[in-house]
């Protein structure tokens, strides 16, 4: 690991073990999708079960639906499940933890926050 991917998993850890790290079911769908051995899925899916899952409701699909047109007005391409994703940290005012470059530029038109990862001492 390079001392940014050292930073990155460090700062996740910290998320982990203060209880305030959350995904949404498509994003455990993600995780889980194309794991092989029947032992790593089962032994990964128990990990992510200590994890809070956010429901995703009605009210998060239309607000997604509205953030992908905001983002296509100003030539943004944005994919259904990241903005699925905006929309739910959006209502629950929650940053998104993601090294994905896409939600950056997501982040400069939809009222979302990433999280940021700073050195820890």
């Amino acid at each position: 690991m390079n001392p940014a991917q050292r930073i990155l998993v460090a700062e996740w850890r910290r998320l982990v073990e203060d209880g305030t790290a959350a995904i949404v079911g498509p994003i455990r769908h993600e995780i889980l999708s194309g794991v092989r051995d029947v032992a790593v899925f089962e032994r990964l899916r128990d990990h992510l079960a200590g994890f809070d899952c956010i429901a995703i409701g009605i009210d998060d699909d239309d607000e997604a639906a509205r953030f992908f047109d905001i983002l296509r007005a100003r030539g943004v391409a944005g994919g259904a499940v990241d903005l699925v994703l905006c929309a739910v940290a959006h209502r629950r005012e929650i940053p998104i933890f993601t090294t994905d470059r896409d939600f950056e530029r997501s982040a400069r038109h939809l009222p979302i926050s990433l999280h940021e990862v700073v050195a820890r001492p």
